[in-house]
């Protein structure tokens, strides 16, 4: 298996909208093609099972500012 050791970037069309999808060894992030604001997850988030959690609160976040 390939570790992944750097960050590796792939387009994604959802719905007819282009999203860029960021993975490095530390955080999933996705955020619509063009903007540098989006959802990042962390892997620990995810193995752990909060990852509904983080991304709830990232959501409450974004909606503050």
């Amino acid at each position: 298996m390939t570790p992944l050791d750097k960050p590796l970037k792939r387009e994604l069309d959802i719905d007819g909208r282009l999203y860029t999808v960021s993975i490095d060894p530390h955080v999933l992030k996705v955020a619509e093609k063009g903007r540098r604001k989006g959802i990042e997850l962390a892997w620990r988030d995810l193995v752990n099972g909060d990852a509904a959690l983080a991304t709830a609160l990232q959501a409450s976040l974004r909606q503050l500012q």
